[in-house]
Parts: C-alpha cells; structure tokens; sequence
C-alpha cells in the first residue's frame, strides 16, 4: 500500500484526455520517471506513492501541464518531460512562461515555442548579439532553433539570404571513398538542417527558397574566400573543424548578418592531436562583447528522460573544460530565471527548501 497519496481536481471531464494523451501516454511517462501510481478520473487526478517528494513532484508536473490545457494549448510528450525535468530542479513555477512567447508557427500552423530555460537562454542571445556559439548534447534543440530563428529574420525581411553549413567530418566515415562532390558528400550529414526547414517552410518552399540562392546549404569549404552580408549563418557540427576553418569561418561575418556555431564537446571526430576549433574559440573569444557562449545540459534535452540520463552518465567523464561551462551555464539559468513571470504552484515553495 501507498504511504502517500494527492489529488487534483479538474475543471473540465475533458482535460484527463488532454493531459495524458491517447492511450494515458503522459500519464504512464509520469508515473515511470517518478515511481508514483497515478489514477485518473472524469473530475480528479490521484497520485499514489511511497515518497512523499515523488508524490508532490507529479504533482506539481500535472498543475503545470494543467494550466496549458486550460489555455486551450495541446499538450505532447516534449511538454511532459520539460515539465518533469522543471519540477525535479525545482524551477516549475517557471514553465508556463516558457510557453507565452511563439517564435513562429510551423508549416502545418503549429506554434514554435522554446521548451526550456536552457532554450530561452540561446533563443534570447542570438536576438541580442552578431555572434552565437550554441554548446551542449544532442537532442537541446540547438540547430532546430537556429534555423527558426533564420526563417524569422528571412520572413520579417532582416535578412536576404539563409547560409547552412558543417565541416567534412564524420565519425568512421572518410568522405573521399564516398561518390560524388564535396557537396553531394556532406549532404546526407545535413538531415538534421533539411528536417528543420521542411517542418518550417515545407518541402517545396525550401526547395524553391534553395533554387533562387535565398536559402544556401554547403559544405564549410565553400565559406573560403567570401563575405556573407545580410545573412542569418548557421555552422553545425563545429567541433569537428580545425582552428583554421574557424577563424575562416569567423572571419566570412559581414555587415548585417548574424552567425550562430553549434556543437557537442562529447562528439569530436578529428585526429586525436588535432584540436577542435570549437574548443580553440570558447579560449580565446570570451572576452568579446558581441560574442556570446550558450551551454545546454542535459536538463535542455527535449527527448525521451533516459536521454538526459544518459547525457549526464557520459559528463562524468567530461574533459577539465565542462568544469567551467558547468559554472557559466548555471549563471546563464539564473540570469533567465530572474527575466520570467513566476506562475505560483502550490507547493513549489516548500519542494525548494
């Protein structure tokens, strides 16, 4: 038997289906990442658990949740993890306000909203400063933000034209085998870029866009030699480029245009004594006004919570360098904190102490 248990009270039989899913998909995610039982009704919630913090986290996961189904907002599955990860860092009376500003809707009409804090810090930055380097794992939304925000810029005319690119570098791949030019080569490395803008534009828009030069996908090598003005560029994949490629690249930012590099200090493909460019700039570039460093943790990651875990299990091992990103990110949290609209949460205050 449960030594504690909680209930909530809905406002509408409906909202049980609109908080939990099909299938009580939600639901059985809560209750998996918390160790609680959750029995849902037409009119009440009950948590049922042997921890009383795992019973009063879920919740304070579901009264958030609640308030966006209240808003008429469709709650899915990245919704429910960045509300656990929120809750379980103390920092849910944060999450609604994550949810107030739309970047832009998709091409079915969906609205783009950041999702953590660690995405409002980026989204944020890359509105106030010509360059941004955008640092963490897989899965924080990194390259889909910056090419949200590119489209952005390139729709409200802030910009002329939309430059993607990424070095030739592949974990156990040598590009030379493969057929065709560099560009046909590094093309399938770009998925991520393709998927981003299909989901923004769709496909024949994009394609368009790229036929009429508006929006530009290549390799890092065809950078060389050029001036990119009235641009939005996007470099992912930036630990894989030497010290050269980036200052190449650095060096290409023109007048009105915005950079944004993107990388994972945990995915280094190059040489073993070849030092990462990524890593090269981070030493030498902090002192420069209108750059700015954004590092994502595991807590960004918008994927299924073993994800997280998984991240966190792999930082153990992280190089002597995360140690002062650790210290830099928490201060990026807790510039951002301070900036949002606090939404009460009952509890919220006494799960801090």
């Amino acid at each position: 038997m449960q030594e504690y248990s909680v209930e909530i009270t809905l406002n509408h039989p409906d909202d049980v289906l609109s908080l939990f899913g099909t299938n009580e998909r939600h639901l059985k995610l809560i209750e998996e990442n918390l160790n609680v039982i959750i029995h849902a009704r037409t009119e009440r919630v009950q948590i049922l658990g042997d921890d009383e913090e795992s019973v009063e986290l879920a919740r304070l996961t579901i009264q958030a949740l609640l308030v966006l189904v209240e808003r008429g907002m469709l709650v899915n599955t990245s919704d429910v993890v960045t509300a656990l990860t929120m809750a379980q860092d103390g920092s849910i009376d944060k999450f609604v306000a994550l949810y107030e500003e739309e970047i832009i809707k998709d091409n079915s009409g969906k609205p783009i909203r950041v999702k953590t804090l660690g995405q409002k810090v980026y989204v944020d930055s890359i509105k106030s400063h010509d360059v941004v380097f955008g640092i963490g794992p897989a899965g924080t939304g990194k390259t889909f933000l910056a090419v949200t925000l590119a489209v952005t810029a390139l729709k409200r005319g802030q910009v002329k034209r939309i430059v993607l690119t990424r070095p030739a570098v592949e974990a156990g791949e040598s590009l030379g085998f493969l057929p065709g030019d560099l560009k046909e080569k590094v093309d399938p490395y770009l998925r991520p870029v393709y998927d981003a803008l299909y989901q923004i534009l769709g496909k024949e828009q994009t394609t368009r866009l790229m036929e009429r030069e508006i929006i530009e996908i290549a390799p890092l090598a065809y950078m060389r030699g050029r001036t990119l003005e009235d641009a939005f560029v996007i470099l992912d994949e930036a630990q894989n480029t030497t010290i050269m490629q980036m200052k190449m690249f650095l060096t290409r930012l023109g007048f009105n245009s915005k950079m944004i590099v993107n990388g994972d200090m945990s995915q280094i493909d190059l040489p073993r004594r070849v030092k990462s460019g990524l890593v090269d700039a981070m030493e030498k570039l902090k002192g420069i006004k209108a750059i700015d460093f954004v590092h994502f943790s595991a807590s960004d990651v918008v994927r299924h919570p073993v994800v997280a875990d998984i991240i966190n299990a792999y930082e153990k091992d992280a190089p002597k360098f995360d140690l002062e990103k650790k210290s830099e990110e928490s201060d990026q949290a807790k510039e951002v904190v301070s900036g949002l609209t606090e939404y009460p949460v009952i509890g919220a205050e006494d799960l801090k102490k």
